[in-house]
């Protein structure tokens, strides 16, 4: 069974893309694409054997060092992610390098999400879009072009102080050639396509942050392309 023959995400899938599709038609524009749960221990606890793919939407989208207010949040979570950005339309069943020549860029990027109910139920966690709120990008580096991490790491800061890194970013989501493979795969199995200027945000390279009440920021740092940061109204 292939991962779009899932029950779970053939339900989830079918009511994430048709609240898209009414965020679009209220005036919303597409941004492009998230994926979650990919880390192999997530895979695991949920059964599944790739990401979850959720959608962005510009109106979610804040500048960096812009502020995203809190306020009624269940429990507010912060991810640091390398976003892609397509240069090209990418089908389903591309090999790996029609993926990699789609890829124009990386940027770095700091995904919020509210975590209201418990992270166990496939289907829901679809349908309510993998709890995307905000997603915050960096500078785009054009040098990345075709899917190149090599020499990157990435730190994250709160309160002042350093809080995780790592020198291996796809160690946590797998590789983002493959990540952008199963996007595009997954959308064309729904009637949805990969298409130019998307971003897609391809996981957190460290464990989620969860936000204090108290935490007024959040930067993330992506050597040797860029930082990008946050702030917080609780």
């Amino acid at each position: 069974m292939s991962f779009a023959d899932d029950a779970r995400i053939r339900a989830g899938m079918t009511a994430q893309l048709a609240a898209r599709r009414a965020r679009i038609a209220a005036g919303d524009a597409p941004l492009g694409w998230k994926v979650g749960f990919g880390a192999p221990a997530s895979m695991q606890k949920l059964s599944i054997d790739a990401p979850l793919v959720g959608f962005l939407m510009r109106g979610a989208l804040i500048a960096s060092d812009g502020t995203a207010s809190l306020n009624g949040w269940s429990k507010p979570a912060a991810e640091a992610e390398i976003a892609v950005h397509m240069g090209r339309d990418l089908g389903g069943g591309a090999d790996r390098a029609t993926a990699a020549a789609a890829i124009a860029a990386f940027s770095p990027a700091i995904e919020l999400a509210d975590v209201d109910a418990p992270p166990e139920d496939v289907a829901a966690i679809l349908a309510g879009n993998i709890f995307q709120r905000h997603v915050v990008l960096g500078p785009r580096d054009a040098r990345r072009a075709g899917g190149d991490t090599s020499g990157l790491s990435g730190r994250i800061f709160r309160r002042g102080t350093e809080a995780a890194r790592t020198s291996e970013p796809e160690a946590a989501t797998g590789n983002l050639i493959d990540i952008v493979r199963h996007v595009a795969d997954l959308l064309a199995a729904f009637g949805e396509a990969l298409r130019a200027g998307d971003v897609i945000i391809t996981g957190s390279i460290t464990p989620p942050i969860f936000i204090e009440p108290d935490e007024d920021a959040l930067a993330f740092e992506l050597d040797p392309i860029g930082a990008v940061s946050v702030r917080f109204q609780h």
